[in-house]
């Protein structure tokens, strides 16, 4: 999927939004006028035949016209970009939209129950309805149908699950009409409360659509995670990049369409941040361009031997090293060279690399010094494990001090279990 990058860093869909949210638009409309015209012409045989399952089923097809005026709405909204109130874009607005449509079902679906119950004990004489009116019904089946399917196909098409929610109250519609049918059929036959059961039929069809859509959404306003299967899918990804020695932590949720995914992976500890930060790149770059519905991910570098138990705060910061180490080099006697230093936090300890700079001999005075320099930093840190240090390499050769005539480094670790020397040439 094609992304734009907001100004708060996130990742919102790309013009492709637009052509989602004409789409939502024109398969709504039409499912509009579909409904307009098939609850019209349902109420009216039923108030014509005095079926109260052909009124409960127009009113079900009207009923549908609130969602299609909240897709309408919610689509363009929805499809909004990302501002500086909302870095994660607007797609939530569809959730909510969704839980608007369940919770009007359910009221819809009440509404119709307390009027078939009320006919159910009420002792009015109910007129059998003309065979025309079980023809209603059957071509409400095969026009609501047909939008379901064309629906359907959008919602699939766009990843829009209000989409798909309105495309099921158009095959509800047909399933009541079903329900209609057989209602009218019963009425005709003399069994006038079988109008009245068909209409309480319709009501629980709609109290369970109604409570579907709403429960979906409810689940997705509160962070609900990502299905076992598409976490498994989202692993897949992430393992296959170079680097990334495990998964320490994954969590997702939904945002509308989206998928929003935040990962910490586990790296070798003793990777440059540039590299750690390459590899975390290649992570988010690979889910969003593999996994269609993932709009946004943040990830967090760990190294690999991370332990939350550790309480790493305490450790001294990179400015406390460098402040004693500066102390170090002002108080020798003799001018030490300067160096790059690298602070590595290993669990619960500290290791430092210092890589001397400047000409590719030193002398030997002047490598005694750093050497006992080193060792005075280890000793004044007490988490300080460990300090290597590369510098340029004197070899001895004929009683006299000599070094090779090109450059050849040493590298001296310097441990706080023993302070011997282990050089090892390059």
């Amino acid at each position: 999927m094609q992304l734009l990058e907001s100004t708060q860093g996130a990742c919102v869909p790309a013009p492709e939004s637009d052509a989602r949210c004409h789409a939502m638009l024109r398969v709504t409309a039409i499912g509009a006028l579909v409904d307009v015209t098939l609850g019209t012409a349902k109420l009216a045989a039923g108030v014509v035949t005095s079926s109260h399952a052909l009124i409960a089923d127009g009113v079900h097809s009207l009923s549908d016209l609130v969602t299609d005026g909240v897709v309408l709405l919610s689509a363009k909204r929805a499809s909004a970009d990302a501002d500086e109130d909302h870095p994660y874009g607007h797609a939530r607005v569809e959730t909510v939209a969704t839980v608007l449509v369940g919770i009007s079902l359910l009221l819809v679906a009440t509404g119709i129950a307390v009027n078939a119950m009320e006919q159910l004990v009420g002792a009015a004489a109910i007129s059998t309805p003309p065979l025309w009116a079980l023809m209603v019904a059957v071509v409400s089946i095969s026009a609501k149908e047909a939008s379901y399917r064309y629906t359907i196909r959008a919602a699939e098409q766009y990843r829009s699950d209000l989409l798909e929610a309105n495309a099921w109250h158009h095959r509800s519609d047909a399933l009541s009409s079903m329900v209609v049918v057989v209602g009218v059929g019963g009425a005709m036959m003399g069994l006038s409360s079988v109008d009245a059961l068909a209409g309480i039929g319709v009501s629980l069809m709609l109290a369970g659509v109604g409570i579907r859509l709403s429960w979906g959404g409810l689940r997705e306003l509160v962070d609900t995670g990502l299905e076992p299967a598409r976490l498994d899918a989202i692993a897949e990804v992430i393992l296959a990049v170079d680097g990334v020695l495990a998964l320490h932590r994954l969590r997702t949720r939904r945002m509308g369409p989206q998928a929003l995914v935040d990962v910490s992976i586990r790296v070798d500890r003793r990777l440059s941040v540039s590299e750690g930060h390459y590899i975390a790149e290649r992570v988010r770059v690979l889910l969003v361009a593999e996994l269609d519905d993932v709009a946004d991910v943040t990830v967090h570098v760990v190294p690999d031997d991370h332990d939350p138990n550790h309480v790493v705060h305490m450790l001294p910061a990179r400015r406390e090293i460098l402040r004693e180490l500066d102390q170090l080099w002002l108080s020798c006697p003799v001018t030490l060279p300067t160096a790059v230093v690298v602070v590595h936090y290993l669990g619960d300890q500290v290791e430092v690399e210092l890589t001397i700079e400047g000409p590719s001999t030193m002398e030997r005075g002047v490598c005694a010094e750093l050497d006992r320099r080193v060792e005075q930093l280890i000793a004044r840190i007490p988490a300080l494990h460990r300090v290597v240090v590369r510098r340029p390499l004197l070899v001895p050769s004929g009683g006299a001090e000599t070094t090779f005539p090109e450059p050849t480094d040493e590298r001296r670790a310097f441990g706080r279990s023993s302070l011997d020397r282990q050089g090892t040439s390059w």
